[in-house]
């Protein structure tokens, strides 16, 4: 069942199979088959071994693509990455070692726990580091460049919905913070139970967004995070429901977490014309305009590039 704060984390557990279409540096100990030289772009190979990474890759959302299409799309990784460096947008080791790392978090994993899970399928962990750079550098990309061009305005969200648009008027918007009770890693579950008593009574305690900064703050074993603000049509129905029943200045129920024991204070909640469904459908719009331009872009960036297809090994 999804969690308040897991959603505020945007947890994601099928992150690997949207991310996982990554593409690899080639190993000096890979066989010779695996180092021949498939296509060449503006001096940057692919290999055999790049698309075998990538077919098994793929292979963890699915069937995985044509071994023609999984070319391709190394390809484009190339083109992508050579029109970020013209820019100036460039991702280091340790920037790329952040995206992995958020990438494991969202699934509730450990960097090396996600190594793991990689290398048990054959995987290298720089393959889908290659496709995050890649993606990343992509989408800053098409947002920045084309801004104006992938705005959704209410007028565009409303004659999408049609009559359908003031259906749902019951929408509000909260703003929260996330505190949390410090739990030692590897504590009994007799003391992770003591603590969520003590977090029960500090609900009955609380009763107003500042007093439970304060207390909480106050505390060394305990965390106040930032101020986060979500529509209805951010959350899950679950989650929209437990908010509107805690009453304003009060605590959510406790959460046990990795880092402890996790609740939220509702600081405010009032009405927004934000409904869920309008937060769909301007997404949907989105995530159109955006991919219509990206392939527009991609296409035109392709017919100037210096793409080298290898005889005998397309």
């Amino acid at each position: 069942m999804l969690t308040l704060t897991s959603t505020l984390k945007h947890t994601a557990i099928a992150a690997v199979a949207a991310a996982c279409l990554g593409a690899s540096l080639v190993l000096s100990s890979a066989p010779a088959h695996a180092q021949t030289v498939v296509a060449v772009v503006a001096g940057s190979p692919i290999t055999e071994f790049d698309i075998e990474q990538r077919m098994k890759l793929a292979g963890l959302s699915g069937k995985p693509p044509s071994r023609k299409d999984v070319l391709e799309e190394l390809i484009n990784d190339r083109v992508k990455l050579r029109e970020g460096k013209r820019f100036g947008l460039e991702l280091s080791q340790s920037e790329t070692d952040s995206q992995y790392e958020g990438t494991a978090q969202r699934m509730r994993l450990s960097p090396d726990q996600l190594n793991k899970v990689l290398e048990g399928r054959g995987i290298r962990p720089e393959t889908l580091k290659a496709k995050l750079r890649a993606d990343f550098i992509w989408a800053q990309l098409v947002r920045g460049r084309f801004q104006q061009n992938l705005s959704v305005g209410e007028k565009d969200v409303v004659a999408a919905l049609g009559s359908d648009a003031d259906k749902d008027t019951n929408s509000f918007e909260y703003q929260m913070r996330p505190v949390v009770l410090i739990v030692a890693r590897g504590a009994s579950p007799a003391a992770i139970q003591e603590r969520r008593k003590e977090a029960e009574a500090l609900r009955d305690r609380v009763q107003g967004c500042e007093q439970a900064t304060d207390m909480f703050r106050l505390r060394r074993d305990a965390i106040v995070r930032d101020t986060v603000t979500k529509t209805s049509g951010d959350l899950p129905p679950p989650l929209r429901d437990m908010l509107d029943k805690t009453p304003i200045g009060k605590l959510t129920p406790p959460e046990v977490t990795r880092q402890g024991i996790e609740m939220v204070v509702l600081c405010d909640r009032k009405p927004t014309t934000d409904t869920p469904q309008k937060r769909e459908m301007r997404n949907k719009l989105f995530a159109q305009k955006y991919e219509a331009q990206s392939k527009k872009y991609l296409d035109s960036l392709r017919r100037g590039a210096m793409i080298e297809y290898r005889s005998g090994v397309r």
